[in-house]
């Protein structure tokens, strides 16, 4: 046996720690035990907690299910949501995209937030999104995306903000025609308790909307959920 400071093998006995064997090294003092139990929750623990969030679980009732503390799950959600890339995968650029917005709000409920969300108007799934206010500025960077597509169409509500950036040519105003996307909107706030209408679940922070968000959508298209380390 050798010290884990020093590497010194000047070792000896130094009692008992947690009825395990304690050591110490006579030349650098430091104290140790031969074998240390692993730390941590399991991965099925981890794996089983992440589930119910995206199964619509807010993070206190997911500590009341589990006995996992609710700190511990917003560290694991905020770790698996890195592991990923910003924006959701998808293999083919749509030929007619459905553009609209979803309202919530961030710390209460005065403080109201936008998800801006693109879908393909033929597959399921949400292909873009972007979290803010409601103005152009927030549209901006979601736009660098879908507007890089260069759909045939893209189809609308009649807010103000779309015919700032979409040619008239390209551009569909139509309510009736935005069922896919006003689906994926709806199926967001099915699975993610902090967008359901009546709920105390809410988002305390844009940034934890957003990492949930990409969560969510990883989950819903591969039905997995990368385990943080």
């Amino acid at each position: 046996m050798i010290c884990p400071k020093c590497q010194s093998s000047n070792i000896s006995k130094n009692g008992v720690k947690r009825g395990k064997q304690n050591h110490i090294c006579k030349d650098c003092g430091r104290q140790f035990i031969e074998v240390y139990s692993p730390t941590g929750y399991p991965e099925e623990v981890k794996r089983h907690c992440l589930h119910l969030y995206v199964e619509g679980n807010g993070f206190r009732r997911i500590e009341r299910l589990t006995g996992v503390c609710h700190n511990t799950v917003i560290n694991w959600v905020k770790a698996a949501a890195q592991s990923l890339p910003p924006d959701p995968d998808y293999e083919e650029i749509p030929e007619v995209s459905q553009v609209d917005e979803l309202q919530t709000y961030v710390g209460k409920k005065k403080h109201k937030v936008w998800v801006w969300t693109a879908v393909d108007k033929r597959f399921p799934g949400i292909l873009a999104f972007g979290v803010g206010d409601r103005s152009k500025e927030t549209f901006k960077p979601l736009w660098k995306i879908i507007g890089g597509w260069e759909c045939f169409f893209y189809v609308t509500d009649g807010y103000a903000v779309y015919p700032q950036f979409i040619d008239e040519l390209d551009h569909i105003v139509s309510k009736p025609s935005m069922t896919r996307v006003e689906g994926e909107n709806t199926r967001l706030r099915h699975y993610l308790a902090r967008l359901a209408r009546k709920t105390l679940c809410y988002s305390k922070s844009v940034e934890m909307l957003t990492i949930s968000i990409r969560l969510l959508l990883y989950y819903l298209k591969h039905r997995t959920i990368p385990l943080p380390n």
